[in-house]
């Protein structure tokens, strides 16, 4: 019993030492450690965890059997190992530092990233989709959260204007001059269209999606944007997210899908879910008319 009370009192103690960078400290290695989890999640990745864990244990073993040799053989190969791994990972390494530089110090710090008219944006964007979709139009459509975007801007033309359906459809327009780009919407106003996006490197994709669906998880992948796609061949529906492909959605799904995304905000959220409620109830009595 006495050992117990001596080990509570222990850290009763040590907890009171605890300094604000130490705590800081915590904060850092479990946020690091959060990620390099999440990275293992991709199959590539994870046999190559594996490998480093068994090379760990390895040289950890022939360290505790006083192996000289293997030992100092094992670990000249994880010295080499480190330059190795900068290697083969620099693909998610240059991915985590674009997301990182693109991200101003105040947005760093509040996490906040431009609302301005992006319930009507949303409101436009699911109105047009759900008609070009019917149309077998093509759509590119992305929404630029808190990664800029900016460099592809010059890749298009700049337009800084309000999002309405009428204009989402004459831009995507088969015979318009910029239909084959994207459109990047910043805020809730369309700022640039007829823009060129990088294409995704990820092996596993389907093999029957085009270059407009690579393009459209490549832009998730360097960015936290969120992609709205149109299938010009089937009509297909689909939204891009962090590298992920969400398919076969309907407009109500995508309704949902880009509110909870975009206006996260629970006040705002009513608020559009209100005004999207209104918008559906006034088309399904258009349509029954």
């Amino acid at each position: 019993m006495s050992e117990i009370s001596s080990f509570f009192q222990g850290a009763y103690y040590a907890f009171l030492g605890i300094r604000l960078k130490d705590i800081l400290d915590i904060l850092i290695v479990a946020f690091l450690i959060y990620k390099v989890v999440n990275m293992v999640h991709s199959t590539s990745t994870a046999r190559v965890a594996k490998a480093i864990v068994a090379l760990l244990l390895a040289t950890w073993i022939t360290g505790v059997l006083q192996m000289e040799m293997l030992h100092f053989g094992l670990n000249k190969i994880l010295e080499l190992g480190v330059i190795a791994l900068v290697i083969m990972f620099q693909p998610e390494l240059r991915r985590a530092l674009e997301r990182f530089g693109g991200k101003s110090v105040r947005e760093l710090l509040s996490g906040k990233s431009p609302r301005g008219e992006m319930e009507e944006a949303i409101l436009a964007t699911v109105s047009a989709c759900e008609i070009m979709s019917k149309e077998r139009v093509g759509v590119l459509l992305i929404f630029e959260r808190e990664t800029s975007l900016e460099e592809y801007f010059k890749t298009g033309t700049i337009l800084d204007a309000r999002t309405s359906e009428q204009l989402l459809r004459n831009l995507f327009f088969p015979k318009a001059s910029l239909h084959d780009g994207a459109v990047i919407i910043r805020g809730g106003r369309v700022i640039a269209a007829g823009c060129v996006m990088p294409l995704s490197e990820n092996p596993h994709l389907s093999s029957d999606l085009g270059t407009r669906h690579r393009a459209g998880v490549g832009t998730s992948e360097v960015s936290d944007a969120v992609v709205v796609i149109v299938s010009e061949e089937t009509g297909t529906i689909s939204v891009a997210i962090g590298g992920m492909l969400k398919r076969h959605l309907a407009p109500q799904t995508l309704e949902r899908l880009l509110t909870s995304e975009l206006v996260p905000n629970e006040e705002e959220q009513k608020t559009l879910m209100k005004r999207v409620k209104q918008f559906w109830t006034k088309k399904g009595r258009s349509n029954a008319k």
